[in-house]
């Protein structure tokens, strides 16, 4: 067993915020002594280890919380899954670093934005999340997943198709706004309570990830994404 103290020293990590992750529940000590000293053996230091991990892959504390926690929780296939994030994180710095030296030798004449997407690891990301059922939200969407899933997607396209027939108007015209809270709807419905914060999010991906803009504009026609996208963020009330 070790105290606070010792861990602190142990993996760089303060004392304020080891008592920080005890106050969420996110690394319990194994013991805590009459006198109130805080005790940790081994199997908390490998829950601090994947919480470092997860945290130098910029996964919020409420995620890793909630990975860490699932009854399904696989330490060696989440290890195999950070691996592959931080290989994700290197080969995405190296590239910037190449970038970087070419404008140093080159200079500045034609920017090349592509080099700062980071929208493969985002995806990796998500699918790590969902993988331990990150949310409420995902644990509905398995379970109302069946054999209708190909039906209630070409619905979902249709809903898209609809949508992508206002394009004329403004997306903040009120007949548009209406078929975005169909949307929400149906999505909560179907998949995982839809917040407004889970549609705004799901709004950027409509738009971010290759894969869902290329699917929405074939359903719509040409633009369609990113019109939901801005009416999405009128319905949510994102500035």
């Amino acid at each position: 067993m070790r105290t606070v103290n010792e861990i602190s020293k142990v993996t760089g990590v303060s004392v304020r915020t080891l008592h920080h992750y005890d106050a969420i529940g996110l690394l319990k000590p194994t013991k805590v002594t009459n006198a109130g000293y805080r005790l940790y053996d081994d199997a908390a230091l490998g829950r601090l280890q994947s919480i470092l991990l997860f945290r130098e892959l910029q996964f919020p504390l409420k995620d890793i919380k909630a990975i860490l926690d699932s009854p399904t929780f696989d330490a060696e296939e989440a290890l195999a899954q950070q691996i592959k994030l931080l290989e994700l994180q290197y080969k995405h710095i190296g590239e910037l670093i190449s970038f970087a030296r070419e404008i140093q030798i080159k200079g500045v004449k034609q920017m090349d934005f592509q080099v700062f997407d980071k929208n493969e690891m985002e995806q990796y990301k998500d699918e790590v999340k969902a993988k331990w059922g990150e949310t409420g939200a995902y644990h509905e969407y398995t379970q109302k997943r069946d054999c209708d899933y190909g039906e209630t997607a070409n619905r979902l396209m249709s809903l898209f198709a609809e949508i992508g027939t206002l394009r004329d108007l403004s997306p903040f015209d009120a007949k548009v706004q209406e078929k975005i809270r169909v949307l929400q709807r149906f999505i909560t419905e179907n998949y995982y309570n839809c917040t407004n914060e889970i549609l705004s999010g799901l709004g950027q991906m409509y738009v971010c990830d290759k894969r869902f803009k290329e699917n929405i504009d074939k359903a719509g026609g040409e633009g369609t994404a990113e019109f939901v996208f801005e009416a999405i963020q009128k319905y949510c009330k994102i500035d």
